[in-house]
């Protein structure tokens, strides 16, 4: 997968998204093997960074380097929505839990190494850095409740310069710079994560490894910490 696709390309896997998309419903139609199995197939034959769907814009590659898979599960199942258990799907999608046993060898060998490849890029660029900034957000509540300090600016402010070296505004506004986008008030999920996995480029550059390893084991240890209240929580009944 790439964002650097000459215009004939970009035609050919546009025709070839909704073969696969086909050929996934009979498959799971069939029911010869469980249908987590054959979406994940599917997405090692997809080659479509981007694309557009009912007035929704679903970007897969991030940076033109890390693989939201998730992502395009969520809009491979909608094919298969009739086919899947709704707390199977539920689990999968909000709760990044597999429906069946899938090992990480058998995952990285269904979609593909490269995709794999992307996969890390987008768990350790997106995943582990929002989850990063949001421990060392909690880091800097605590020491104004402690302190008593409420005025001293805003606490995002703060978490992105303790990190990175600049405010979230700052950042931003360079971010921006960078791709050629226009400044705007609102930022939207998908440039959010364009821009988080920006600033996990930003931070290998500027900081020793060291405090790399260091700030990335922190963001392990808050993420292992969301899945573990993740598994806590019981599926709704689907009855």
């Amino acid at each position: 997968m790439t964002t650097e696709i000459q215009p004939e390309q970009r035609a050919a896997d546009l025709a070839e998204a909704p073969q696969i998309i086909s050929a996934l419903r009979r498959q799971v139609t069939r029911g010869r093997k469980h249908w987590f199995v054959s979406l994940l197939e599917a997405i090692g034959r997809w080659h479509l960074p981007e694309e557009t769907v009912n007035g929704r814009t679903y970007r897969y590659l991030i940076g033109g380097e890390a693989f939201d898979w998730l992502l395009l599960a969520e809009r491979l199942i909608q094919a298969i929505d009739d086919r899947v258990e709704p707390g199977e799907r539920d689990s999968l999608l909000f709760r990044y839990r597999f429906p069946t046993e899938v090992t990480d060898e058998e995952f990285r060998r269904l979609i593909g190494p490269a995709k794999y490849r992307a996969h890390l890029n987008f768990f350790y660029g997106v995943l582990v850095e929002e989850a990063l900034q949001l421990a060392v957000e909690e880091e800097v509540h605590k020491e104004r409740l402690a302190t008593r300090i409420w005025e001293n600016g805003r606490v995002e402010d703060e978490t992105h310069h303790r990190i990175y070296g600049a405010t979230r505004d700052e950042l931003l506004a360079s971010f921006r710079e960078q791709r050629a986008l226009p400044p705007a008030d609102q930022v939207s999920l998908t440039e959010l994560r364009e821009f988080t996995y920006w600033l996990f480029k930003e931070r290998l550059h500027r900081c020793d490894p060291a405090r790399v390893a260091s700030d990335t084991r922190k963001g392990l240890a808050r993420l292992n910490q969301i899945e573990a209240a993740r598994r806590l929580k019981r599926p709704r009944s689907t009855e």
